[in-house]
């Protein structure tokens, strides 16, 4: 399947959700002047969106309220774009709001969904615990502790969280990590349930928010193999918001799937142009790697360097580890990265990582305690299982390593273009 790097769901619905119910509060905070508040906030002048809320902000500067709205639109903006250096605009707004009234709860809770948008796991779940000792039946809040229980590996504490937040307030956004945290446990019809129900009770007026279920539905979906069905739900989501680049980056993820190279090149490209995108790129560059055109090929990987480095959040480049591991290059820096990483959470896709990188420099007992945790909840995840085949064949376990094989080519014979290629010819070694 596809790699999933981080899973923090529809941070920009819920943000709107706040701001519609905030309410402007004067403090006796010092003023903060305009010019204060557009340092370092500000987007080009012929932004409208943001023209306004600067506008509010002028009219109302000792008003944390604008401030909110400045933050909910540059999140907005960044999720649109793939310019998530955007979102470090939004915490500065944030940061302002929250000079003029520190208490303000729109605020915090905006700040709590950014350190996971940060991969600042730790601090969303302490930021997420305070906000439920003072909110203790507030969606939102178990939103937050849902997110960053699931990065940080505490599944049992996300499921509580999850069911919680559900309980409190049946919408998208509590059936969106119900579907996930199914989908983590292996429980695909229920994922597939779940995320149905996501995009059904979705806001009809976000379109957006709207697909986005679709597509998590479909990437569910293609996970396993069902690739006809993930392509109707994809055009689905494109029929309802149109050249949304992530059903394009699904249409050409299934079109590779079923061997249409061609036209999973024109969809992928058309995804990638509207939006960076590192899942994007590396198919892209696998497609051109089986067509020979080696040229095109580096471009793209090169590409997915310049989007993790350089447009990625918190030096977050677990996905390019594994590119580099895949294809046996810069192993030293990949197996650093996995390492970092590791320290900062402790989730299954994190674990498979550390467990891939470890196998290419040929450090197979301390490859086999990882891909352990990763298997921990039995996700049926193609890629984990196809690792921790790889790493048993070599440590000598043939009968093991043919399971975990042939069960990963089972689950989704296309998990990666490349890479299922090298499970079956592993599994040919081993019969």
């Amino acid at each position: 399947m596809r790699q999933k790097t981080s899973k923090i769901f529809i941070i920009f619905a819920l943000a709107v959700g706040l701001i519609g119910s905030a309410c402007s509060a004067k403090t006796e905070n010092p003023t903060v002047t305009v010019k204060a508040a557009n340092e370092n906030l500000t987007l080009e002048t012929n932004d409208s969106e943001i023209g306004e809320i600067l506008k509010l902000i002028e009219k109302m500067p000792d008003s944390a309220d604008g401030y909110n709205q400045l933050a909910a639109a540059y999140i907005k903006k960044a999720r649109n774009t793939g310019d998530f250096s955007l979102n470090s605009k939004a915490e500065a707004a944030l940061e302002k709001a929250l000079q003029i009234e520190p208490e303000n709860t729109t605020a915090q809770k905006l700040k709590a969904s950014l350190h996971l948008t940060f991969h600042r796991f730790d601090e969303a779940l302490r930021a997420g615990k305070d906000l439920q000792q003072k909110f203790p039946n507030d969606a939102f809040v178990y939103g937050v502790l849902t997110d960053a229980n699931v990065e940080l590996g505490n599944y049992k504490e996300a499921v509580e969280a999850a069911q919680k937040m559900v309980d409190l307030k049946p919408n998208s956004n509590s059936y969106a990590r119900v579907a996930h945290l199914r989908s983590l446990y292996g429980d695909t019809e229920g994922a597939v349930e779940a995320y149905k129900t996501a995009a059904r009770t979705a806001d009809p007026q976000d379109k957006e928010a709207q697909s986005w279920c679709l597509v998590q539905l479909g990437d569910e979906l293609w996970k396993h193999g069902k690739y006809a069905e993930a392509e109707k739900v994809y055009d689905e989501a494109l029929l309802n918001f149109p050249n949304y680049h992530l059903a394009l980056a699904g249409k050409g993820r299934v079109r590779a799937a079923q061997d249409d190279l061609e036209t999973a090149v024109s969809f992928l490209n058309d995804a990638l142009n509207r939006v960076p995108n590192v899942e994007t790129a590396i198919l892209l560059g696998d497609i051109y790697t089986k067509q020979g055109n080696n040229d095109k090929a580096e471009q793209q990987y090169k590409l997915v360097e310049v989007i993790e480095q350089k447009i990625g959040v918190n030096n977050d480049q677990k996905r390019l580890a594994l590119l580099w591991a895949d294809r046996n290059l810069k192993l030293d820096e990949a197996l650093a990265i996995t390492k970092r990483e590791s320290e900062m959470r402790k989730d299954i896709f994190t674990a498979d990582a550390l467990a891939w990188t470890l196998y290419k420099k040929g450090q197979l007992t301390e490859a086999k305690k990882a891909i352990s945790a990763a298997l921990n909840l039995k996700s049926n995840d193609a890629r984990i299982l196809y690792h921790a085949g790889m790493i048993e064949k070599d440590l000598g376990n043939k009968a093991e390593a043919k399971k975990l094989l042939e069960t990963a080519l089972k689950q989704n014979p296309k998990f990666d273009l490349l890479q299922a290629e090298n499970a079956r010819k592993a599994l040919s070694e081993l019969k």
